[in-house]
């Protein structure tokens, strides 16, 4: 590990900025293994991004998933290095001069926007208010007894006297946390607002015609 923060410390990142970074050297043994050029690598868990960096180097296909906001502040900007030719890692080893692209895609947010309403709410008032918009525009979990919450619970001393905290808690789960993002089956119901160009997009990553 400690190699490893090294190697984040070479591209300009803080020691500190990810916990648990694996070596370079690592992974191109693993890679070295298990495939050949032009082969994808699949990485559930991106992080740092040390797979994909490697797999670019090393002339892999890939594809990295991640939901981590440190995504914006260090694997992408990680790879970006990559691209410029940066020299740590295995870059030697591999004479890597820089070169090739990637895309960069986030998930439709649904479920994942009255997250962030919830969020925003500042005291009990603006959570009552809030409730309507949820039950009208959100997916609640099925087994919620919305108007029983909203008529009979929410105005109990019990729920009111609770921190705005854990009444935000309570609120979360309410909702379905499988539709946290629109799912691709649903992309085109005008209610998401998705747009031609992000339909398209998502077509061709998937390799769909239509």
């Amino acid at each position: 590990m400690k190699s490893a923060k090294n190697e984040l410390l070479l591209l300009g990142f803080n020691r500190e900025d990810f916990s648990s970074p694996k070596p370079e050297i690592l992974i191109k043994e693993l890679i070295d293994i298990s495939t050949k050029e032009n082969d994808i690598v699949l990485d559930f868990f991106l992080g740092s991004g040390t797979t994909c960096a490697v797999a670019h180097k090393m002339g892999r296909q890939y594809i990295g998933i991640e939901q981590m906001n440190y995504i914006q502040d260090i694997t992408l900007q990680r790879m970006q290095k990559v691209i410029n030719g940066e020299q740590g890692g295995i870059s030697k080893a591999v004479s890597w001069k820089g070169g090739g692209e990637f895309i960069y895609l986030e998930l439709a947010k649904w479920n994942e926007k009255a997250k962030k309403l919830i969020d925003e709410c500042n005291n009990l008032s603006e959570l009552e208010r809030l409730l309507d918009e949820l039950y009208e525009k959100y997916f609640l979990n099925y087994n919620v007894k919305f108007q029983e919450f909203k008529e009979k619970i929410i105005k109990e001393n019990e729920f009111i006297n609770l921190s705005l905290e854990k009444q935000k808690e309570i609120f979360y789960c309410m909702l379905d946390l499988n539709q946290m993002y629109v799912n691709k089956s649903e992309m085109q119901d005008s209610k998401f607002t998705i747009s031609e160009e992000d339909i398209k997009l998502t077509n061709e990553f998937y390799k769909n015609s239509k």
